[in-house]
């Protein structure tokens, strides 16, 4: 992956750890070393044990020097088609040289390790490192497709796509996306997995005792898809039809100063509550205490939008009703008037009805809380969707699927 060990990127981090639950040895080579102020405990084994890497340093020149030798021809050719591909954009050409850079050691650790397959998370810089690698190593790849990583720029993507064993996608909307884009390529090799959620952890939550105010969570980094700007005009319009309400943001990101500004310029105060980030077990804590959990998401200007937001699956696995927008896979986890509440994007008002109605209608929330676990369990379990995912990787491999040891390297 990218960054590890990302507070925001649970769905990452849990699937390693499921997989590893499930008896296969895994080897993790992130592109950057993440150092967050906060850190799920349970990545901190993992983070030990990760290959780390810098892009310039004794070792990464010994690893080209071993593939120049070893591989000349392939080597270069990979090296020139990787410069000719990403040439038209000096941002995304920089990082694709540090890239492979990494990826000549990648491939020359994986080697030593005897690592059968690579799986990369996201088709960007992630999937160029497994591309990299099966070039110089021979070793098959797949990577899974989540959102920016291919509604916007796609340098590479048709041939990270032909030259991979899988692709994996995380919606059927991804899928419909892909088709649309590369034809009967992506028809031929993606296959839908939903990112999960563990039903256990995320349990049933206590009823919240009766109480005046209506609290609202929102789990999501401040960044403009998220659509943070609608929740609060929509607190806004609350508080002045009467609703004592309260929200609570739980994240941090880049548009803090904005929202901190918005809550100042509406006089909301007294009404939002910024928690930061916070570890898993302390989201699970502020969304039993919530009466319902909210993302606003937004397609941008540019075309980025959600994939399907793992922190709307994880606040329905406890049976806490949610709301959201129609905007791309969403409406495939949340059935609207049944599992949840949906409304159109940038639309505060219609938001501020969605509330109102759960506000004032209290019967309401325990049913779509219910049916939300229930959709949860039929198609987002993270056990389930692990070994659909284990089968993926393990289905060309010679060795019946039982018996297989599986080297992935994300």
């Amino acid at each position: 992956m990218s960054r590890f060990p990302k507070i925001s990127e649970t769905f990452v981090l849990y699937e390693i750890l499921e997989i590893i639950r499930m008896g296969y040895s895994v080897e993790v080579f992130p592109l950057i070393r993440e150092r967050e102020g906060i850190v799920h405990p349970e990545a901190q084994p993992i983070v030990d044990q990760a290959h780390y890497s810098k892009p310039f340093g004794r070792k990464i020149l010994a690893a080209h020097a071993y593939w120049l030798r070893r591989r000349p021809r392939i080597y270069l050719q990979t090296l020139a088609g990787v410069i000719a591909a990403n040439i038209g954009s000096p941002k995304f050409l920089a990082r694709a040289l540090i890239v492979l850079l990494q990826a000549a050691w990648f491939a020359r650790e994986m080697e030593r390790l005897g690592v059968t397959h690579v799986h990369a998370h996201f088709a960007t810089h992630p999937a160029l490192a497994a591309y990299v690698v099966k070039r110089l190593a021979g070793i098959s790849y797949s990577f899974t497709v989540h959102a920016d990583d291919i509604y916007t720029q796609r340098p590479m993507l048709a041939e990270k796509i032909r030259q991979a064993r899988q692709v994996v996608s995380i919606s059927d909307y991804n899928r419909r996306f892909l088709e649309r884009l590369y034809g009967d390529l992506a028809r031929a090799k993606v296959t839908v997995v939903h990112c999960g959620v563990d039903v256990g952890v995320f349990a049933p939550r206590p009823a919240p005792a009766p109480r005046a105010e209506f609290h609202i969570a929102c789990v999501a980094r401040m960044e403009e898809k998220k659509g943070h700007t609608y929740l609060l005009d929509a607190c806004a319009h609350l508080r002045d039809r009467g609703v004592p309400v309260r929200c609570h943001l739980i994240g941090d990101g880049e548009l803090r100063p904005e929202v901190e500004a918005q809550i100042a310029r509406l006089n909301l105060g007294e009404v939002v509550e910024l928690h930061g980030r916070q570890p898993r077990g302390r989201v699970k804590e502020l969304l039993a205490a919530a009466d319902v959990m909210v993302l606003p998401s937004i397609t941008t200007a540019e075309g980025r939008q959600e994939g399907i937001p793992v922190a709307l699956m994880e606040a329905m696995a406890t049976e806490l009703p949610v709301v959201s927008t129609r905007t791309s896979g969403i409406p495939e986890l949340i059935e609207h008037g049944r599992s949840g509440l949906l409304v159109p994007e940038r639309d505060a008002e219609a938001l501020t009805r969605a509330l109102l109605l759960l506000a004032t209608n209290r019967d309401l929330g325990p049913r779509l809380g219910a049916a939300g676990r229930a959709r949860v369990l039929a198609e987002f379990d993270l056990r389930e969707n692990a070994r659909m995912l284990s089968r993926i990787l393990t289905t060309d491999l010679a060795a019946p699927l039982d018996t297989v040891k599986l080297e992935r390297a994300f």
